[in-house]
């Protein structure tokens, strides 16, 4: 980052809003895109983004390091990506028909629009684990220590589950 950003995240914590609505500009369609990828619903993802902006200024000023503010911001989305996906998974368990249960995922379906790219549509095959680690890896450009720092698991497993999150998604690709 630079020392404009890092400024404007020092007055961000110091209680300067439009310090924080400059870093957000800054880092908003990325966070959106994220969330979108991971939850497959537009106005999830803009629930969630809102959610994590909400969390983020509320309490910016507990942000030790200037530059680890879009990290800390993509840290505090996941959480609440994860919450929602959890909620997805307990909504679902209320279903209790297989042709309710198409339904719900075919209108999930319709909601996005991937311009018809047909690795969109084998990315949202993929489980939530896997599309969170490559939408930050591949599509945001994380290191597979950033992502673990980010979603709290080591390195290691991260770079596990990029590499077999690849494999099923070249896979799904060829069967095609």
């Amino acid at each position: 980052m630079d020392a404009n950003f890092a400024r404007c995240v020092k007055k961000a914590r110091d209680g300067d809003a439009d310090a924080f609505a400059e870093l957000y500009s800054a880092v908003y369609k990325e966070l959106y895109h994220i969330a979108l990828v991971n939850l497959k619903n537009q106005h999830d993802a803009s629930d969630a983004v809102s959610d994590a902006v909400l969390e983020a200024f509320s309490s910016i000023k507990n942000l030790r390091d200037e530059n680890a503010f879009k990290a800390w911001m993509i840290r505090i989305l996941t959480v609440k990506i994860k919450r929602k996906q959890r909620e997805y998974i307990k909504n679902r368990d209320h279903l209790t028909d297989l042709d309710d249960i198409e339904s719900v995922e075919q209108e999930k379906a319709k909601e996005i629009n991937y311009g018809g790219l047909e690795i969109m549509e084998e990315f949202r095959k993929l489980n939530e684990d896997e599309r969170l680690v490559l939408s930050l890896s591949v599509v945001s450009g994380y290191t597979s220590e950033e992502i673990a720092k980010i979603t709290g698991s080591s390195a290691n497993t991260v770079r596990s589950k990029a590499a077999r999150a690849k494999i099923k998604l070249r896979k799904m690709l060829e069967e095609r």
